[in-house]
């Protein structure tokens, strides 16, 4: 919608930003309704661009694309700023995350204090820092104040979630979050202490998002407390029970996540149905992978998730499918393939609940700093969540994914190209 210049919209985000033509602030929240916008003369071809994308009361959050933690704390190794150390994980801890490779985040408010979070379908409690979050890992991000807050309840209740570099915890408090225009009052969040990211604590420290907002099930959260989206959902703030992002391949792009409603323009074909398998994370079954016509695996599980870059599976079955592409380990964790040979590497066919999705080389090979990296990570998740593969970004890149909590399933179809994106409203 840059270019549809003769085109006001109702600017709800930041006080910095006027009512203005949208090319001329991009980076700005824009919240389509009709009524927001009842003076308009619109020629058909703006009737029915408005019509796609006004047809519900769509909240758009920008989701901005940034280096990740992991690529800050091994810029700072090699530059000797900071040196590696071990990480302990407790006995019991089954870390889904642990945020390194992270890249895409957005704004929202806690109590009206601005805050750039990561939207995290594969967690469900939402944490900011807090005052009492350390000078060493907290000295540049904002920081959470009860006494800033008019909203602002005690709660005093313990947080602790175990990632895979290490626990975050805090205290829950209760205060409205605030997520484009919708209020999301009495939310219950978590006013974060202690940020243990072992050797990416002083990447945390001059990273660019401050926290998390959890949007898988509130069964997976801390006392089951409901994420925003569920509350939004309960308190019937938006028109339809669904969110759905937009990430964007070339970085210079800006992405979006929408809740409320399906953008049309964002997609081609149709969106596919694929139900979900269990009310925890975004759960689907994973029907079968195959690479080159030949089946890696079948019959397991796959979450969709946006707070994980990478695809990631059971480090024995990502082994086996990195021996098939001809990719060669590093220090057992990275792969790298010979970039030479990138263009002649078959497709990746995944199925999900009985569709199929593929993925090409260009999808599942990364060049970065002149080699080449396999795409796939291993992570080893026991039973009873376990095996489990993960879908991150590079899947959600690929296809634009609605996540429709009000029948239990994913909407899955191939991304628009940004010129098919622009001819629908030229």
């Amino acid at each position: 919608l840059k270019r549809f210049s003769t085109v006001n919209a109702l600017v709800v985000q930041s006080s910095k930003c006027k009512t203005q033509p949208l090319e001329t602030s991009v980076n700005c929240i824009y919240i389509y309704t009709p009524s927001a916008m009842p003076s308009l003369k619109l020629s058909a071809a703006a009737a029915t661009v408005l019509a796609i994308v006004a047809s519900a009361d769509i909240v758009r959050i920008p989701v901005q694309k940034t280096t990740s933690l992991r690529e800050i704390a091994k810029q700072m190794v090699e530059t000797g700023s900071v040196f590696p150390t071990p990480v302990v994980l407790d006995d019991d801890a089954v870390p889904i995350h642990d945020y390194q490779n992270a890249q895409f985040y957005g704004p929202i408010k806690v109590g009206g204090q601005e805050f750039q979070v990561i939207f995290d379908t594969g967690s469900a409690n939402t944490w900011v820092p807090a005052e009492a979050c350390g000078f060493f890992t907290c000295w540049l991000h904002p920081r959470y104040s009860e006494s800033k807050s008019p909203t602002y309840k005690k709660d005093g209740r313990k947080y602790r979630v175990q990632y895979g570099s290490g626990p975050v915890e805090g205290v829950f408090g209760q205060d409205t979050v605030t997520i484009g225009h919708i209020d999301v009052k009495d939310q219950l969040f978590a006013e974060v202490s202690q940020v243990s990211f072992g050797p990416l604590n002083i990447a945390f420290a001059a990273g660019k998002f401050d926290g998390l907002v959890g949007l898988a099930f509130k069964n997976i959260s801390q006392y089951h407390i409901p994420t925003p989206f569920e509350a939004m959902v309960s308190q019937k703030l938006i028109d339809e029970p669904v969110f759905a992002f937009y990430l964007p391949t070339d970085a210079s792009q800006q992405g979006e996540l929408a809740f409320g409603g399906i953008d049309k323009t964002r997609f081609t074909g149709s969106l596919v149905d694929v139900p979900l398998i269990s009310e925890t994370y975004w759960e689907v079954s994973l029907d079968s992978l195959s690479f080159d016509g030949s089946e890696v695996v079948s019959k397991q599980k796959a979450i969709i998730d946006s707070g994980t870059s990478l695809l990631a599976g059971p480090t024995s079955a990502v082994s086996s499918l990195a021996q098939k592409v001809g990719a060669k380990s590093i220090m057992g964790k990275e792969y790298i393939v010979d970039c030479s040979k990138k263009s002649s590497l078959p497709e990746l066919k995944v199925t999900l609940g009985g569709q199929d999705f593929t993925l090409t080389s260009e999808d599942y090979i990364l060049e970065v700093s002149g080699q080449c990296l396999f795409a796939f990570t291993g992570i080893d998740v026991p039973a009873p969540r376990g095996p489990l593969w993960i879908m991150g970004d590079i899947f959600m890149r690929k296809y634009y994914c609605v996540f429709d909590y009000g029948n239990q399933k994913m909407r899955i179809a191939p991304v628009a190209k940004q010129q098919e994106q622009e001819a629908m409203v030229v």
